[in-house]
């Protein structure tokens, strides 16, 4: 079976950063270490420079001749981040994203674009992880036979489960169909109709949304395996449980508690004009802890079936495999969009690295509920980043928009 555990860091790993040692000595120093990593997918970004502005000192960064340069001062770059001592250490360590700052409402740029801070990210990145930046064609699927991997594939829950694996390696998700009855899935749509009256917004434990009509609706339910006995059924069934074994990293399904978010349900209705239902293309990992915590998986059960016209995942394969933005998709990226249509029953997996979104319904409301499968902590301590990401959640605007491509 194969490994998508690509966890590089602890809690050990986290520490102050002082923004001196750094832009002066450390950036400078990987930047001739390893610019080699970074040469050919910045060339293919073309960052405009970036001023990053740290407690009244600042950095540029720019990309001269594929080299990464770091200049003591402003000089008016088109881009420029303020960052606090915090903020630069989480970004350093990979606690937080621009994303999260972002979504945090932590982002201060005078001037510039998210995407300008982005694609510098995305070099840091490589810099500081020794990763390559993505090229066009660095990504390839290839199945277990040596042949082209037919992307748009389906199994079933009686498919070789290292095929499976070997597919969510490669492709970064999988669509399992029929894995669970239409009466089940039924019936979980009637117990999420029952629950609906014990949710209220403002009560921590459910995201709302405004449709065109001016209706409040209800669009996730979480910690619903409180509300649902068939969920709490499924939740304990080797069809979902055998999961686990695609990959050899022990990855365990969140056990219930008094504090555990286990499983939550969602609603995708027509029309919404305010609050975050239908969220647009992003990684799990995209507010930060990618290197405390990836690659976990992600389970969407399809209490009704989903197409373009009622709320579809799509995915950007190989994503996962691939140094890029955690948000949004670049103008240009070469890695192939997919939809992802399932029935009643069926089950989407997907990696935390890869890129998804769902698409909002236009003729059909869709149903799911989604649940995840974490990697065993490597040293027994918590992510480091999880109190952070909450706060992150818990801040984050009704809204979400795409900016503008870079």
């Amino acid at each position: 079976m194969p490994s998508v555990d690509v966890r590089t860091r602890t809690a050990a790993d986290v520490g102050p950063v002082d923004a001196g040692w750094f832009f002066d000595e450390e950036l400078p120093r990987l930047a001739r270490d390893r610019g080699s990593l970074v040469a050919a997918g910045g060339r293919e970004l073309a960052p405009r420079p970036l001023a990053v502005e740290v407690d009244g000192r600042t950095w540029t960064l720019a990309l001269d001749d594929d080299r990464v340069t770091v200049t003591c001062g402003g000089g008016g770059p088109p881009a420029h981040v303020r960052l606090g001592e915090e903020d630069l250490a989480d970004v350093v360590h990979d606690l937080r994203t621009p994303m999260g700052l972002f979504t945090g409402g932590d982002l201060d740029m005078p001037t510039g674009r998210l995407d300008d801070f982005l694609d510098w990210w995305v070099i840091l990145r490589g810099l500081i992880d020794a990763r390559p930046v993505h090229t066009a064609g660095a990504v390839t699927f290839t199945g277990t036979d040596g042949e082209p991997l037919d992307l748009a594939h389906a199994f079933h829950t009686d498919d070789d489960p290292r095929a499976m694996g070997h597919f969510l390696a490669e492709a970064g998700f999988l669509h399992i169909a029929e894995v669970f009855t239409e009466d089940e899935m039924g019936a979980v749509s009637a117990e999420m109709d029952a629950a609906a009256a014990g949710y209220e917004q403002g009560d921590g434990r459910s995201w709302w949304a405004k449709t065109a009509d001016g209706a409040d609706r209800l669009v996730r339910m979480q910690y619903f395996h409180h509300e649902s006995p068939t969920t709490r059924a499924l939740m304990a069934d080797d069809r979902l449980l055998g999961l686990a074994r695609l990959t050899r990293d022990g990855h365990e399904l969140g056990k219930p508690g008094s504090n555990a978010n286990w499983v939550e349900a969602l609603v995708k209705p027509i029309g919404v004009v305010e609050g975050i239902s239908d969220v647009p293309w992003h990684k799990d990992c995209s507010l930060g802890s990618h290197s405390y915590r990836c690659c976990s998986l992600t389970v969407g059960i399809s209490v009704t079936g989903a197409d373009e016209r009622s709320g579809q995942l799509r995915v950007v394969a190989g994503s996962h495999r691939a140094l890029i933005q955690p948000a949004f998709v670049r103008r240009g990226l070469d890695l192939p969009q997919l939809d992802l249509p399932t029935g009643t029953g069926d089950l989407t997996v997907h990696l935390s690295c890869t890129l998804h979104m769902s698409q909002p319904p236009v003729d059909r409301e869709r149903r799911v509920l989604y649940t995840d499968f974490r990697l065993p902590s490597i040293d027994g301590q918590p992510d480091p980043g999880e109190a952070k990401l909450r706060r992150i959640r818990e801040a984050a605007p009704t809204t979400v928009s795409q900016p503008r491509a870079g």
